[in-house]
C-alpha cells in the first residue's frame, strides 16, 4: 500500500469531511493523512474515528491546525493538498495554494460533479455566495410552498459537527428536545430550530450517504439547506442561490460563492428594500452576464420584532448572528435593521464590557463594531457571551440571530426578537417558479 498518494485535506468540520466520504475513503489510490481546522474554535487536535473511516484507516484520522501547513507537507510526505471548506476570498484561495505548492505538494479542488450524491426523491437546493445572504430564510419560504403543495418535505442542513462525530453521525432532529439531546451549539440551532418549529423534519450530521438514505424514507421532496457559500452534497432538481447586494461584487470574488453564481438555476438577489438601487442593478447585470440562463428574481428581507417597546426610545445592545459578522464580513445584520426600524435611540458599543473569547472576537474582526457576535461553540463561549450581555451598559436587548438565545443563556434585560421573511418585490415570484417546478417536475402525474 506504500504506493498510495498522500493526501492532506484542508477543512473546518463540514465539507472536508463529505469529501472524504465520497471521493477518498473507499478508494486504495489514496493515503489520507489528515485534515487541518481553520474557521472554528476548537476543532483541531480531534481524530476523525475508525467507525467513520473506513477499513483502509484503522486508527482513524487526525485533524491538525491549518497554521502548520507546511511543516505537514514535509513531515507527512503529502502529495496532494485538497481545499474542501468554503467562504473565502479568491485571494486566500490563492496564497493556500501558494503555501502548498511552495511545501512541494500538489493543490487541488474536487468539485461538485465527484462530491454530489444522487437522491430517488426530487432535491431542491439553496446556497449562497457568501455567509449571510439569506439561506435560512429563503429555506423557510420555499419549505412552505412545499409543504402548501401537500409535499412531506425534509430539510438536509450542511454539517456543523463540532461535537463527537460518532455520535453525530446521522442526527435527525424533528422537535426542541431533539435539539436539546444532541447538545448543539448556537451555530447549529440556528438553522435546526425553524425548521423544527414550522414542522420540518432537519437531519444533519457527518455521513451525507447515510442521512440520505434515511430522509428518503420519509420525503416526498428534500430540501438541501446549504451553509456558509458552499454549493450543495446531493444533485438538485432547481438549484436556488441567493446573493446580496450590500456585498456586491463579491458573486465575483469568493470561493465557492462564484460557483453557486454561475451554477444555479434561480438567481434570488435579496436585501433589496435596504441595499442601493444601483448595486441591486449592478448586481442584475452580473447575473445575466455570469449565468445567462438562470431565472433571475428580486427580494426584500422584511424584518420584524416580537417587542418593539423594548426598543423605541431605548439605548439597545445588538446580537448578530456570529458566522455572518466574522467569516462573513458583514457589519450589520437583522438586528441592526431592526434598531434603525424600531426606533432605538443609540446602539450601545459592547467591547468594553465583552470578556474571555467574546473580546478576542473584536481583535480578530475589527470590522464588527458596535455589535455582539452570537458566538456558542463550546460552554466557556456561551457563558463568556451571556457575561458580556450582563455587563453591558443598556435599556435593552435586540436578539438579531435566527433562534431564540433565551434557549440557552440567561439575559437579564428587556429583550426584541428579531424574525425576518423573504418577501418578493418588483413584479418577480420565487413562488411562481417554486410552483412551477412543483407541477412540472414533481407532481406530473
Amino acid at each position: 500500500m506504500s504506493d498510495r498518494e498522500k493526501i492532506l485535506i484542508l477543512g473546518a468540520a463540514g465539507r472536508d469531511f463529505h469529501n472524504f466520504n465520497t471521493v477518498f475513503r473507499d478508494d486504495p489510490r489514496y493515503d489520507v493523512v489528515g485534515f487541518t481546522a481553520t474557521q472554528i474554535p476548537n476543532i483541531d487536535g480531534r481524530r476523525y474515528p475508525v467507525e467513520l473511516a473506513g477499513d483502509l484507516y484503522p486508527d482513524g484520522i487526525p485533524i491538525f491546525n491549518e497554521d502548520d501547513l507546511e511543516k505537514l507537507v514535509r513531515d507527512l510526505h503529502v502529495e496532494t493538498v485538497v481545499l474542501a471548506y468554503s467562504d473565502l476570498n479568491h485571494v486566500t484561495v490563492g496564497h493556500l495554494s501558494a503555501r502548498a505548492l511552495a511545501a512541494g505538494a500538489d493543490f487541488r479542488i474536487v468539485g461538485p460533479v465527484k462530491t454530489m450524491i444522487s437522491s430517488s426523491k426530487p432535491i431542491v437546493s439553496i446556497t449562497a455566495v457568501r455567509t449571510g445572504c439569506g439561506k435560512s430564510q429563503t429555506t423557510r419560504y420555499v419549505s412552505k410552498l412545499l409543504r402548501e403543495a401537500g409535499l412531506k418535505t425534509v430539510a438536509i442542513r450542511h454539517p456543523m459537527p463540532y461535537g463527537d462525530l460518532v455520535e453525530q453521525r446521522v442526527q435527525r432532529m424533528a422537535t426542541i428536545k431533539d435539539i436539546d439531546d444532541f447538545n448543539c451549539t448556537i451555530e447549529e440551532r440556528e438553522e435546526y430550530e425553524l425548521h423544527v418549529e414550522n414542522d420540518t423534519v432537519v437531519y444533519a450530521g457527518v455521513d451525507y450517504g447515510a442521512i440520505l438514505v434515511e430522509a428518503e424514507q420519509e420525503a416526498d421532496v428534500i430540501l438541501w439547506d446549504g451553509g456558509n457559500n458552499d454549493w450543495g452534497f446531493y444533485h438538485s432538481d432547481l438549484w436556488i442561490v441567493v446573493a446580496d447586494p450590500l456585498r456586491q461584487g463579491h458573486e465575483q470574488t469568493y470561493f465557492p460563492g462564484e460557483t453557486n453564481f454561475r451554477s444555479g438555476d434561480v438567481l434570488v438577489i435579496n436585501k433589496a428594500n435596504t441595499a442601493d438601487e444601483a448595486d441591486v442593478k449592478a448586481l442584475q447585470e452580473t447575473a445575466k452576464r455570469l449565468n445567462p440562463t438562470a431565472q433571475v428574481v428580486t427580494a426584500a428581507s422584511e424584518v420584524t420584532l416580537d417587542n418593539p417597546d423594548a426598543v423605541k426610545g431605548k439605548r439597545v445592545l445588538v446580537i448578530e448572528d456570529g458566522p455572518t459578522l466574522t467569516h462573513g464580513e458583514m457589519s450589520f445584520g437583522a438586528g441592526t435593521v431592526a434598531a434603525k426600524k424600531y426606533g432605538a435611540a443609540e446602539i450601545v458599543d459592547p467591547r468594553p464590557f465583552a470578556v474571555g473569547s467574546i473580546k478576542e472576537l473584536f481583535t480578530k474582526y475589527p470590522h464588527i463594531g458596535n455589535l455582539v457576535p452570537a458566538m456558542g461553540y463550546y460552554p466557556e463561549q456561551l457563558k463568556e457571551l451571556e457575561e458580556t450581555i450582563a455587563k453591558s451598559d443598556c435599556d435593552g436587548v435586540i436578539i438579531g440571530t435566527p433562534f431564540n438565545l433565551r434557549r440557552l443563556i440567561e439575559i437579564d434585560k428587556p429583550c426584541a426578537k428579531v424574525t425576518y421573511d423573504l418577501v418578493d418585490m418588483d413584479g418577480s415570484s420565487l413562488a411562481a417558479i417554486v410552483n412551477d417546478y412543483i407541477k412540472t417536475r414533481i407532481k406530473k402525474d
